[in-house]
């Protein structure tokens, strides 16, 4: 995404925080291929990926006040609120199979493990969170772009106005500062 679009998007967001609908569906129509693409890929799907993308954007008309241009992109923003709801959508998911599964054993011994685990992934989540506030706010921004936007060390160059040492410098101390924060 070049520098203009996402500009673009700011403005578009500033315009739904204050109720204009004609700026919410070109938001719509620029994000949601991208972000569809997301869900697709994390629940593999199609039906709950687009229930999952519905929902997204019913979040950003209620809470477009919320975003901050400061923090990152409007894709990355609602990137990341599309992935979480990926992600609670995966962890209730074994409680609704569960429903229609009374009858077997196995079933609940399986979603006790899998409780285990989500509470697992919780403290690692609330970990990775402890350790991201520990980087330079150049060394978020740039592992976000990264990660959420798939954008390249020279797109995020261009997108920050940096020079592409900088950012190459700064994800890989940020990346090297979350492993041994994390503990991998």
């Amino acid at each position: 995404m070049d520098k203009s679009q996402a500009e673009q998007q700011v403005k578009l967001m500033q315009a739904v925080a204050q109720g204009d609908r004609h700026a919410f569906e070109q938001l719509y129509r620029q994000m949601s291929p991208h972000l569809f693409a997301v869900a697709l890929r994390t629940l593999r799907q199609r039906s709950w990926a687009e229930e999952v993308l519905h929902d997204g954007f019913i979040t950003l008309w209620n809470q477009a006040d919320r975003y901050n241009p400061t923090l990152g992109a409007p894709m990355t923003w609602m990137t990341h609120i599309i992935r979480n709801r990926c992600i609670d959508g995966l962890r209730s998911r074994p409680a609704r199979e569960e429903a229609l599964q009374d009858e077997y054993d196995d079933q609940v011994f399986l979603d006790e493990n899998q409780q285990a685990e989500s509470e697992s992934e919780d403290s690692q989540v609330a970990r990775l969170q402890h350790c991201l506030r520990h980087l330079s706010s150049e060394q978020r921004q740039s592992v976000a772009l990264a990660y959420y936007q798939g954008m390249s060390h020279s797109d995020i160059a261009a997108w920050l106005h940096q020079p592409v040492g900088s950012v190459k410098s700064w994800i890989r101390r940020a990346m090297e500062h979350l492993r041994e924060c994390v503990g991998l």
